[in-house]
């Protein structure tokens, strides 16, 4: 059995993926057991070093942009709420990048389609690979300034409000209830390069 997953229907589709590296452990079986289009859902069965086999189940997301755009000494969040956690929450922009896309490309795409500003200038800060113990997910965080308005494109599931947050308050407020990783893991990161 080919432990490559692009090799399996469910991953020879165009989307972009955020697909493992080689393994360490032998891979015996991969199996996909759902396929949504936006989410795959699988396991690994797996050779572990004691010689045990196990199966590592995963659910695999396309990679994402978290955007930290700032102007005028305030940061720029969205307001949602969010079915899954049934909450409304005070977050960054992000989004999912598309096929072909860097993570600065679809940062400023995102950025504009949900807030109605376009960044003169982008730069990702880090790629992180997110809940390691279950989720295939890779995550850029890119820095966006030089804000110019341009008109709002909201996806169909998108019901979402912009919202300013003076810089020096930015990362007490995202740690009010409810939070987000994405939004506390932007924030730092800008803070510790010296965006904040």
């Amino acid at each position: 059995m080919s432990d490559d997953l692009r090799d399996l229907p469910a991953f020879d589709d165009g989307r972009s993926h955020s697909l493992p590296g080689e393994p360490e452990w032998p891979v015996l079986e991969v199996a996909v057991e759902y396929d949504a289009g936006w989410f795959v859902g699988g396991y690994d069965r797996v050779e572990q070093p004691d010689g045990t086999e196990k199966k590592y189940y995963w659910a695999e997301l396309s990679p994402a942009t978290v955007v930290i755009a700032v102007a005028d000494s305030q940061v720029l969040f969205v307001e949602q709420y969010r079915p899954t956690v049934r909450n409304t929450q005070l977050e960054l922009p992000a989004g999912i990048v598309e096929p072909g896309e860097s993570y600065t490309a679809a940062g400023a795409r995102e950025l504009a389609e949900e807030t109605g500003f376009d960044p003169a200038s982008t730069v990702l800060l880090q790629e992180v690979w997110c809940s390691t113990g279950v989720l295939r997910h890779k995550r850029g965080y890119v820095f966006a300034e030089g804000l110019e308005p341009v008109s709002v494109d909201h996806d169909s599931n998108e019901f979402l409000v912009p919202r300013t947050v003076p810089i020096d308050e930015a990362l007490a407020v995202a740690r009010e209830p409810p939070t987000n990783d994405a939004t506390l893991e932007g924030l730092l990161l800008a803070e510790a390069e010296g965006y904040l």
